[in-house]
């Protein structure tokens, strides 16, 4: 029974799709024949993305529309794929938000709104998929995303890398809680990647450039097959690790 569960397809929920990196990951899970659930809370985004990917890859793409901070919501997008498959094989908890400000006025609703989401969203995904993945005996793969800013500090994003360093630490406590059900977790940080939002930036590029050590930012592409890795098989005796993909960026930290 075990051999035949493992040989079906395996099924994804990818927070935070609609584009950039989330994007880019729900596409290499589709060519690698992953039928994958994309979340966004943008509709249109949303509907785009899936048809996109549908199109690009001929694979299974799914559209989950809805806020991922939101406890009642994560619960559907996970009932939604064990109802429609029966099973949920790998969970990254990509979704997240940046709210710049200074530290001496940053305001409650601003840190409570990054908390909700990067961390609340991630935590509660984490809890209602590892009680899906748990019952079979495959177990699953979990997978959150940091941030370099998680490792070094930037100035304005005290709130913001609190949280991405928190994420590493769950994935490090999980190990304790859910390894005995053959389920593995662990998270990406990257660094300065160029997505649709920083290309919105004309001098993005040209800087990090000039403070990566590699000579440029990351492609989303670059995460995405740190991503695929990560959730693959191969990977499943790596756990509560933190792989930082940034050119090299955080062995010499400097700010822009």
């Amino acid at each position: 029974m075990e051999d035949k569960a493992m040989s079906m397809l395996k099924v994804a929920i990818v927070t935070g799709a609609g584009q950039g990196i989330g994007f880019e990951i729900c596409k290499y899970l589709a060519l690698d024949g992953v039928i994958v659930f994309l979340n966004d809370i943008d509709p249109a985004l949303t509907f785009q993305a899936v048809a996109a990917i549908q199109e690009e890859t001929s694979g299974t793409c799914l559209p989950l529309v809805g806020d991922c901070s939101e406890v009642q919501f994560i619960q559907t997008m996970v009932d939604a794929a064990v109802s429609q498959f029966g099973r949920l094989d790998i969970v990254i908890a990509n979704a997240g938000i940046t709210l710049y400000g200074d530290f001496f006025t940053y305001t409650p609703e601003a840190f409570f709104k990054v908390m909700q989401v990067n961390l609340g969203g991630t935590f509660f995904l984490a809890q209602a998929a590892a009680n899906v993945m748990k019952t079979q005996s495959w177990g699953g793969t979990l997978l959150f995303m940091s941030s370099v800013t998680g490792h070094q500090a930037h100035k304005n994003l005290a709130a913001y890398g609190m949280s991405k360093a928190a994420l590493e630490m769950l994935a490090k406590n999980l190990v304790l809680e859910i390894s005995p059900y053959n389920i593995n977790v662990n998270t990406i940080a990257p660094g300065a990647t160029q997505t649709e939002r920083t290309m919105d930036d004309p001098g993005y590029k040209d800087t990090w450039s000039k403070l990566t050590p590699m000579g440029r930012p990351a492609q989303v592409s670059d995460i995405a097959h740190t991503a695929l890795f990560l959730v693959s098989d191969r990977a499943k005796h790596i756990t509560g690790q933190s792989i930082v993909v940034d050119g090299g960026w955080t062995c010499i930290s400097p700010n822009p």
